[in-house]
């Protein structure tokens, strides 16, 4: 019989023969350095796919805990944010060096925690970061090397949470409609179950307590457009209400129907807000007013910290805030309020408007 059933398996010092450089130079390129010239990594690319060579990451990591990847883990769900959060941390582990792998972790803090023991003590890992929150316990009873980095963006439902639920800066919107003229807003709230929905809520109250401004109200819409559209043609022709602060796009874009059903002309007649930088409210007529996330710098702040755990150099402070306010064409000057002479403001109640 020739051949051999189970032919030896190319090793990295096989590719660092074929390629004409070092093993430690394949080691470097199979860890994703950039300072390994073009030429030498079509080498050692070529190398690798002609011996069909996969490395043995387990053989590697019991022999010096060195493998190149670090975890990020994530609540199950789906969330368009995640993704630029994501690519933040790539690319701040790819120029460390390192690839990232994503690991979802489903069910209660409890079911999840052997889960993060078993990938830490798994050597596979050089590190974890966390952008969910993990059970205290957790961390203080583990005695395995792995620098793990939490950073809680998420809950357990993938809704955001501490620092990507911040809604401060609603109330810079708020006072700069105020230098504008305006006096009686409008908030069109999301859903409560939302971290981020609530802090929008309670910014809106207090921004508006604050500057002495006047509420005509706080509409539930639950982040569906409609009930934002019903919300503004159920609006009192003489409310008095000049500007709208939604607490997202889509409840943004649903207000600007609203008022286009009536005849308001946008900003002219009445200024309305979002929040998200969706790619659409750059593209309506008028252009959307809105909040814009910088989703990658979050993304890049986690994983730098953990970084810093595995003995890379610190990055410069970086203490800006995230959120930045996108002036458009549905913001302007207010308009002398619609109402007519001895009848006075009409307030609203707080309510979950929803198709008629």
């Amino acid at each position: 019989m020739s051949g051999s059933a189970n032919p030896r398996r190319p090793t990295i010092r096989d590719v660092a023969r074929l390629a004409g450089v070092s093993h430690q130079t394949v080691s470097r390129y199979l860890r994703q350095d950039l300072t390994i010239n073009e030429a030498m990594r079509n080498r050692i690319g070529q190398a690798i796919a002609q011996l069909d060579y996969r490395p043995n990451l387990v053989a590697r990591a019991m022999r010096d805990r060195k493998t190149g990847r670090l975890a990020l883990l994530l609540p199950p769900g789906t969330t368009v944010s995640s993704l630029s959060v994501l690519t933040g941390a790539s690319s701040a582990a790819q120029t460390a060096g390192y690839v990232v792998e994503l690991v979802t972790l489903g069910g209660s803090s409890e079911s999840y925690t052997g889960r993060v023991l078993e990938l830490a003590d798994s050597g596979l890992f050089e590190g974890i970061v966390s952008l969910m929150a993990l059970p205290q316990e957790l961390l203080r009873r583990r005695n395995d090397p792995t620098p793990i980095v939490v950073m809680p963006f998420y809950d357990d439902h993938m809704r955001s949470i501490a620092e990507l639920a911040d809604a401060s800066i609603s109330a810079e919107i708020i006072a700069s409609l105020a230098r504008l003229g305006h006096r009686r807003f409008v908030h069109l709230a999301g859903d409560y179950a939302h971290t981020s929905a609530r802090r929008r809520r309670e910014v809106y109250l207090e921004t508006i307590e604050r500057l002495g401004l006047e509420s005509a109200g706080i509409l539930d819409c639950g982040w569906r457009a409609e009930p934002a559209r019903q919300a503004v043609l159920d609006l009192p022709a003489d409310s008095g209400v000049t500007a709208i602060i939604a607490a997202n796009d889509v409840l943004a874009t649903g207000a600007l129907s609203g008022a286009l059903a009536r005849g308001w002309r946008v900003p002219e007649d009445l200024s309305v807000t979002g929040w998200d930088n969706n790619p659409v409210a750059a593209a309506m007529t008028p252009s959307m007013t809105t909040v814009d996330i910088d989703h990658e710098r979050l993304g890049r702040r986690a994983m730098q910290q953990l970084l810093a755990a595995l003995g890379h150099p610190e990055p410069a402070g970086d203490q800006e805030p995230i959120g930045t306010i996108v002036w458009r064409e549905s913001t302007g000057p207010a308009a002398t309020p619609r109402v007519p002479a001895g009848t006075g403001h009409q307030g609203l109640r707080s309510r979950a408007p929803g198709p008629r």
